[in-house]
Formats: C-alpha cells, sequence, structure tokens
C-alpha cells in the first residue's frame, strides 16, 4: 500500500477530490438547517465599531459617579480628621464628590461639560 491509497484499495485522485467536496457542501447544508437562526440586527457582542456594549457604558458610568462620591467622603473624612473641623468637611467634600461624579458622567456620555471644548468640529 502507497501513501496515495485509502483503506478500501482505492487511490486517491481527482475522483476523491470532488467526492470530498460534495461531501463537505453536504455537510454544509445539513449544518445550516439545524443552527437556529439568530434574530437580524441583534447581537451579544458589541457593535460592529468596537464600542463598549450599553452594559459595560452603564457599568463605568455608575462606577465614575461611586468613585466619585467615595473619594470625596474620605478626603472630608481625613480633612477633619487632620483639622478638627468635625463634620464640615466631611458634608463639603461628599458634596464636592457628587458634584465631581455627575460631571464625569456627563463628561463620559457626550453632554459636554466646559462650554463645549471637548466637541470635534
Amino acid at each position: 500500500m502507497n501513501g496515495n491509497e485509502t483503506g478500501d484499495g482505492r487511490e486517491d485522485g481527482a475522483d476523491a477530490g470532488g467526492d470530498l467536496s460534495a461531501r463537505l457542501r453536504r455537510l454544509e447544508t445539513q449544518l445550516e438547517r439545524k443552527r437556529p437562526s439568530a434574530a437580524p440586527g441583534h447581537s451579544t457582542r458589541a457593535d460592529a465599531s468596537g464600542g463598549p456594549s450599553p452594559l459595560g457604558q452603564a457599568m463605568r458610568l455608575s462606577t465614575e459617579f461611586v468613585a466619585g462620591v467615595i473619594a470625596g467622603g474620605i478626603l472630608g473624612w481625613i480633612f477633619d480628621h487632620l483639622l478638627g473641623t468635625r463634620p464640615w468637611g466631611l458634608m463639603i467634600f461628599l458634596v464636592l464628590g457628587f458634584l465631581t461624579g455627575i460631571y464625569n458622567v456627563m463628561r463620559l456620555s457626550g453632554f459636554g461639560g466646559m462650554g463645549g471644548v471637548n466637541k470635534k468640529p
């Protein structure tokens, strides 16, 4: 048996190649019939432009807001602890953290800020 023969004694040649192509086409059509069809325009992946998914964008915006409030609270507590101005530092820095969180969310979502400095022509 040489390298060009199959197990049943036939030689691999043009006929076997044609047979293989026909079998591949049959397999593809069978797979297409068994696959569930997806709704057009609906995808679980990010859009074709490679942008973030809506859930990912919502998570980022909420994280930016919460991080601003937490950072303001921590800075206010440290300020109060070091200077003994309880509770004014905590209250002032919490408000500043809240405003910073809102600013970050507006900036990331595209609502501008700073009078439209970041707008492209």
